[in-house]
């Protein structure tokens, strides 16, 4: 559960008071909250601080506390916002801040609740190209325990993904020293690619038996190091973010071993979304274009193993 950190002002030894913060507004009440619905810290279906707590976190009035409640109800990521009683964190939130101007976030906080959205959808569409398919078993958590809650039921999920090979020779991670061998890289790389990979497709598979959903999980492989991660949901949005390749050091069969390699679940993710500008929408469609051509084209088929 979430704890507030309340902090009231508090007399110093000498007697004299801390110097009082500049009063927050609504607004920056409401950003603030936002951020922690959409990093996980305020999960969905939690209750809220009520709002006298939440009024002394931010040394502000209540009715400001109200007002910020009020905007993230507008926004469809609380319920029961009242006078009375805390509000509701809603059950799939919505993404908010979309569009252009769209800061980006780490895959962890921001491809979860976008999945968990576009579960919603009677049918699911949900293309991946991306490394090892971490971040995309990750962010199914949510989506498949409210199926399993009983409060979602889509009638059909079809989900494709994009890995690397196991026959290419990999551009990351690769050692740091090229006279290195690198097969213990490539073979923990290649066990995480194939388990993420198998969790992934027994996890959705597993909604048929269990719910009665028509489910269409399929892998192929690409003859490239991907130096971009993309995720398509439901036609109608893209999130596109940088492998971003650095120096590391980790003890790999009881040895130390630098390398280079990319954390895709700490990079960045744009969003793009049809409908909310020209660009948006190019963008959505050009990589729906770009993707189903690596697909029918020059990707093979991928078995999920050593």
């Amino acid at each position: 559960m979430y704890r507030s950190v309340v902090d009231p002002e508090h007399a110093l030894a000498s007697g004299r008071k801390r110097t009082q913060r500049p009063q927050r507004s609504h607004r920056e009440v409401a950003d603030e909250l936002r951020q922690r619905i959409r990093t996980g810290l305020l999960r969905p279906g939690e209750r809220m601080p009520t709002q006298a707590v939440l009024a002394a976190e931010f040394g502000v009035e209540r009715g400001t506390v109200r007002q910020a409640l009020r905007i993230l109800q507008s926004e469809h990521l609380l319920t029961h916002v009242t006078k009375g009683s805390p509000a509701t964190v809603a059950a799939l939130p919505e993404r908010v801040l979309t569009g252009p101007a769209a800061p980006p976030l780490p895959t962890t906080a921001a491809l979860a609740p976008c999945v968990a959205a576009a579960f919603t959808a009677p049918h699911v569409e949900i293309d991946a190209l991306c490394l090892t398919a971490v971040s995309l078993t990750l962010a199914m958590g949510e989506p498949l325990r409210q199926i399993h809650a009983g409060r979602l039921k889509p009638a059909k999920v079809d989900v494709r993904v994009l890995l690397p090979s196991r026959d290419i020779e990999l551009a990351f991670p690769a050692p740091v020293d090229p006279c290195a061998p690198d097969h213990r890289l490539r073979t923990r790389w290649l066990a995480v690619r194939n388990a993420q990979g198998q969790v992934l497709r027994h996890n959705l598979m597993s909604l048929r038996a269990t719910h009665g959903i028509d489910v269409r999980v399929t892998f192929r492989a690409l003859p490239f190091t991907p130096p971009v991660k993309l995720y398509l949901l439901n036609g109608a949005e893209a999130l596109f973010a940088y492998y971003t390749v650095g120096r590391r050091e980790e003890e790999i069969d009881h040895e130390p071993f630098q390398f280079y390699d990319a954390q895709g679940t700490r990079s960045m993710l744009f969003s793009f979304t049809e409908g909310a500008g020209p660009r948006d929408t190019a963008f959505v469609q050009q990589s729906h274009v770009w993707f189903d051509a690596l697909w029918e084209t020059i990707s093979s088929e991928l078995v999920l193993t050593s």
